[in-house]
């Protein structure tokens, strides 16, 4: 947790954009509110995107190894949707105003739909960096 908050503080990130469907997981401190306290104690923002979150299936794709299967399932499924659409029109407003970090449960954001998210926001002129390379 300490390496992820000092990437996050060292790019200049001011608010974390959690588009995990299911802010939970196993690893310690990455579970919703601990994650949200920790970030509050770096001066880090915290905003929580259910609407872009994976869906069941897609995550049971991406499980299987299927990255085409799970993004057509996200962009077919998800992001048509009009809660996805408004979600992604509010995170687009908040990247237009600050550093934001996109955070989902895969490391890799190639197999993550963080890829596709990334993508539009790019597609609107909005810089992006893969802060794993960092």
């Amino acid at each position: 947790m300490d390496c992820f908050l000092a990437t996050l503080k060292d790019a200049g990130v001011e608010t974390l954009a959690d588009v995990r469907a299911v802010a939970l997981s196993r690893k310690r401190g990455f579970s919703k509110s601990a994650l949200r306290d920790a970030l509050s104690d770096q001066g880090i923002g915290y905003r929580h995107f259910i609407a872009l979150g994976t869906p069941k299936e897609g995550r049971q794709a991406a499980r299987a190894g299927d990255g085409e299967l799970m993004r057509r399932i996200y962009c077919d499924e998800v992001l048509t949707s009009e809660p996805a659409q408004e979600a992604l029109r509010e995170l687009e407003t908040l990247a237009a105003t600050q550093p934001i970090c996109l955070l989902c449960f895969e490391r890799d954001p190639a197999t993550c739909h963080r890829r596709v998210l990334a993508q539009r926001l790019a597609e609107k002129g909005f810089e992006t960096v893969d802060l794993t390379v960092l």
